[in-house]
């Protein structure tokens, strides 16, 4: 049986893709912080594997990746996805607590769990795994009055290259998955927004869609990766959207 752990696990893009992998039959490791949202995910699911964590906290995040070792036996897929969006402005604008949460979660989070995969798949028998990374569109064209969630996810950009160089030697292959406006709470909070302001909101895709994508990416034999994918609501503007 093929495993995961999938990071920010209890809602949006992180739950659709934990129920779909465990639908196919993967052992599921759900890393979050809400342990009674994990608990209700699990529930009836022997393949569930419940991690309570915040991602933010180095020794959590360890502790939770050793303890689905001791459940699973190896690692075979980190979807290192776990995010936030902060309240937006420009820059003189956004408050200086909504930029340290945002690279917290959005990279420090995405760094120490990749590096806990990492560690576990470089030693682990047989060697190898897979890292995706969520990305975002934003992770290549911003958003108006986004520049902490930008920023953030460009940097998801490098440390995916970084990770995709690094684990050659050592069979970890590392992809990215950028997605745009799959329709989460999120998201629907970026449309509500849009409309209160009486603006048109960008078109919005089925999260599902996501999803399947990641599993796609998931299942590439060892020797094939997808390094960079990009799944988008049709309409959605992609280039020049400032």
């Amino acid at each position: 049986m093929k495993t995961i752990i999938v990071t920010g696990a209890s809602a949006g893009i992180g739950r659709a893709t934990a129920e779909l992998f465990l639908d196919e039959g993967w052992t599921v490791g759900l890393l979050a912080r809400s342990a009674d949202t994990l608990a209700t995910m699990a529930n009836g699911r022997s393949n569930a594997v419940p991690l309570p964590a915040d991602v933010t906290e180095p020794e959590a995040v360890s502790g939770a990746f050793n303890r689905f070792l001791d459940k699973a036996g190896r690692l075979d897929v980190l979807f290192n996805n776990a995010g936030i969006f902060a309240p937006g402005g420009t820059i003189d604008e956004i408050a200086l607590e909504d930029w340290y949460q945002s690279v917290n979660v959005n990279l420090n989070g995405m760094f120490l769990s990749a590096r806990e995969a990492f560690r576990i798949m470089r030693h682990q028998t047989p060697q190898g795994g897979r890292i995706i990374n969520n990305g975002s569109i934003a992770a290549h064209v911003p958003r108006p009055n986004s520049v902490h969630y930008s920023a953030t996810k460009h940097a998801i950009t490098g440390l995916t290259r970084s990770l995709s160089l690094d684990g050659r030697d050592f069979g970890i292959a590392c992809g990215q998955i950028d997605i745009g406006n799959a329709r989460t709470q999120m998201v629907q909070g970026l449309v509500d927004n849009a409309i209160a302001a009486g603006e048109q909101p960008d078109p919005t895709m089925a999260v599902e869609d996501a999803a399947r994508s990641v599993l796609h990416m998931a299942s590439l034999p060892a020797e094939a990766n997808v390094q960079f994918m990009t799944v988008m609501a049709t309409t959605m503007p992609y280039i020049g959207r400032g």
